[in-house]
């Protein structure tokens, strides 16, 4: 069966349709995993790549989009999302429990339950821009712009540090 038939690829498309989103999900030969994966399989820029990390801050998730080039600055996200307590990483069953995407798969639109999200502003580099899909081997490109309205994210220049 072709990864552009799951139940979480079509419920992405879905959704892009809603927002009346031109993207097309690609589905790739081999993983977008990682954005190293995702950037060689594509033939495009590391730092075109948008990493979905999805974290809790006093048991709220919330899901920052870095650049594929960037990592996140975990200290700071208290101040960019506003809520106090302690930052965690989760682990990959509690993402798809609150996204219903596996890592390496997981779409910045789409998710379970509402997930406030913070875009990195250093994707503003690069156009398109490429973000998972809903499956480890599909993507789907946008613009900045687009992704800014699909996820209804806060735009950042803090969210990111040192490149990869």
């Amino acid at each position: 069966m072709s990864a552009l038939n799951s139940p979480a690829v079509k419920r992405v498309r879905e959704i892009l349709k809603t927002y009346n989103s031109e993207a097309i999900i690609i589905e790739l030969e081999e993983t977008a995993r990682t954005a190293n994966d995702a950037a060689k399989n594509i033939g495009t820029e590391l730092g075109s790549i948008v990493k979905s990390l999805v974290f809790t801050i006093s048991s709220q998730p919330v899901m920052v989009l870095i650049s594929g080039d960037k990592f996140c600055d975990t200290k700071i996200l208290n101040n960019v999302f506003g809520i106090s307590g302690k930052v965690q990483r989760l682990n990959a069953e509690s993402v798809r429990s609150v996204t219903g995407f596996s890592i390496g798969g997981v779409a910045p639109l789409g998710h379970l339950v509402e997930i406030p999200v913070a875009i990195d502003s250093a994707l503003q580099r690069f156009n398109p821009i490429y973000a998972a899909a809903g499956h480890p081997h599909c993507v789907f490109s946008t613009t900045f712009e687009e992704l800014k309205i699909i996820t209804g994210g806060l735009i950042s220049e803090e969210v990111s540090v040192i490149s990869v």
